[in-house]
Formats: structure tokens, C-alpha cells, sequence
């Protein structure tokens, strides 16, 4: 048996829910009841959330080698275009994602890759012998301090870890980072930069709440704030700045070190508002509840959703900003 997203169960024909957008990635979960204990997640140690919840997101029970045909007939019509297997760390992880690795593959020809935590390099090269074209090592916190406030253990540890992985498997090593959890947005910035400029490719997740977990009670990111670190992770990303021109005001981002014309330019086509991470991934509705202003985008913005997105972004900038417009 494997589990399986709501969204992803909807696009394979087991159930049927509501969603004006589906996923483009197939989404999996291996284990239940990590041995772990990150505050915000509804598998920890801690936590008293339903089993079948991870993030917002309830995952049903599949068997496998059924999922597996389902999924080669949906890539075969490209309704799905990659395959993401989520590990909780409880029993034989490594054993479990190989398992599933080599039962898709029998039925499907479709990337995979996998977000899962790696102990040391031989684990890794065994992921990698594994057939999974992207492995995600997931970070989650963006400083030492919120490392040891939500997830306990070493983050500079977990740091040094993907950047190994990043040098023995270039182009395939991305991590997750979460904004909300305590962090500054400098914090997160400087994270950013150094992750990119060692070959991670980043998935940015918001934080959310989940019933039962130790952070239930902690606010979402405010919007604003979130739409800065898209919109500077964007830019740092396609190499248009960098962390080192840009300006902070008490650890908020309060300038990128470009004009608001060439801000305004960069931002206009709403590609840093879309879900970032493995290519064709759209999470839809992983962070935030259908009818919301989705913190990730799942599709193309319209023209009124990329406006508001950019004035969010705008409006919080210093005035050096408005000093530089006429340079």
C-alpha cells in the first residue's frame, strides 16, 4: 500500500472532489509517524493530527502496483507529468521508496523524484541508483535559531548535507524552505542566495497550521511578506540580483537594489508568484484553501492576479526605490 494526495487520488479516478485546478504532479507518501518531531507537522512524534494528514492535505490509501497503472495511463496522456514521493522517516524508508520507485516504473515513464531525509552519502547514492532524477533534502528552517525552535538537531549539519549532495549530484539536489516559521525575511534571504549559488533548487513553501500539531496555534506568514521572498527568491534565481545589493530594515526586505520600473518588468509576467521547486510541480492548494489568494499559484496568473501581486510586493519598498527611478 501507498498513500496518495486528495488532489492526486481525484486526477488518478479514485475519488472525486472539488478543485478547479489539478495536480500535474502525482503525489505519494510513504510511512506514518515519523521518527521526528518538526512542530509543524502533522506526522511527528508530537503531534495528535490524523495519520492520514500532511500539511492540509488528507492522503489516502492506495494499493501500489494499482496506483502505479493508473499513473502510466495519466502520463500517458500527460495529465500527469512527474511523480513525487514524500517520505515520513519511520520503519525502512529507504527500502519502502525503492519499492515504489521500481513498481512506477514498470508502468510508467515519468521523472521522479523524492523528498525524503538523508543520513549520509551512501544513502544518498543508493536514492540516486534508485532511478530518482531529483532528490529533495528538506531544510524547512531558514536560520540555526528556528532549525532548533521547530525541528531540533543540527542545521548546519543539515546545511552541509545538501551541499555535498549538491556537489556528488549536480543539477538533482533541492531542499524545502518554509516561510513563517520565526524567521526574518533576511534570515530567509541569505539562506536563499547561499542555496542557489550551490547548485539547490528550492521549493518555498508557506507555513501552515495544522489541528494537532504544536504549532497549531501560530499565525500563516502575512501575505506581503510572503510575496517579498517569492519575489526575491525569483530574482536571485534567474540571476537578477543578488542578496548583497539588496536592503534590510530591522531584518525585513525593504529594498532588491534595482528601480521599481525594472522591478515592475521583472515581476510582470507572474512567473515568481507560481509554485517553485521540481519543473511541472503546482502543489495546488497545499498551503492554502480553495477561494483564498493562494500563497503559491498552481497556474498562469490573469492580469489582475499579477497587479495585485506586484503592488503587494511595491508598496512595503523604501524610498530609495523612488530615488532610483529617475537613474
Amino acid at each position: 500500500m501507498i498513500r496518495i494526495s486528495a488532489g492526486t487520488s481525484h486526477q488518478l479516478g479514485y475519488r472525486k472532489i472539488n478543485t478547479d485546478v489539478l495536480p500535474t504532479t502525482a503525489y505519494l507518501l510513504t510511512g506514518e509517524k515519523c521518527f521526528f518531531n518538526c512542530g509543524f507537522c502533522p506526522q511527528s512524534q508530537k503531534a495528535l493530527s490524523p495519520s492520514r494528514l500532511l500539511s492540509r492535505i488528507t492522503w489516502q490509501n492506495i494499493e501500489l502496483e494499482d496506483m502505479a497503472r493508473k499513473i502510466g495511463l495519466a502520463s500517458a496522456d500527460e495529465r500527469i507529468k512527474r511523480v513525487c514521493l514524500q517520505v515520513v522517516s519511520s520503519g525502512e524508508p529507504i527500502l519502502e521508496l525503492r519499492n515504489a520507485a521500481n513498481t512506477i516504473k514498470r508502468f510508467a515513464d515519468v521523472p521522479l523524484c523524492v523528498s525524503v531525509r538523508v543520513k549520509d552519502v551512501n544513502e544518498l547514492k543508493y536514492i540516486a541508483a534508485s532511478g530518482f532524477e531529483r532528490i529533495s533534502i528538506p531544510l524547512d528552517a531558514a536560520s540555526p535559531r528556528v532549525f532548533r525552535e521547530t525541528k531540533g538537531g543540527s542545521w548546519q549539519g543539515a546545511v552541509d548535507m545538501l551541499f555535498t549532495a549538491a556537489d556528488l549530484l549536480p543539477g538533482q539536489i533541492s531542499t524545502h524552505l518554509i516561510v513563517g516559521l520565526g524567521e526574518t525575511e533576511e534570515e530567509m534571504a541569505c539562506i536563499l542566495q547561499q542555496l542557489h549559488d550551490r547548485g539547490v533548487s528550492i521549493g518555498l513553501f508557506a507555513f501552515t497550521p495544522v489541528p494537532g500539531t504544536p504549532m497549531a496555534g501560530v499565525l500563516p506568514p502575512d501575505i506581503a511578506s510572503y510575496r517579498r521572498i517569492q519575489a526575491f527568491h525569483y530574482l536571485v534565481k534567474e540571476e537578477l540580483i543578488n542578496v548583497h545589493q539588496c536592503k534590510f530594515s530591522s531584518g525585513k526586505l525593504t529594498g532588491y537594489g534595482i528601480t521599481r520600473a525594472q522591478l515592475k518588468k521583472y515581476l510582470g509576467d507572474g512567473a515568481a508568484f507560481r509554485t517553485s521547486g521540481c519543473p511541472d510541480c503546482n502543489r495546488p492548494y497545499y498551503n492554502e484553501k480553495p477561494g483564498s489568494v493562494p500563497y503559491n499559484y498552481p497556474r498562469a496568473l490573469t492580469p489582475d492576479e499579477i497587479t495585485a501581486a506586484v503592488n503587494t510586493v511595491l508598496q512595503n519598498l523604501n524610498e530609495e526605490l523612488h530615488l532610483n527611478e529617475e537613474l
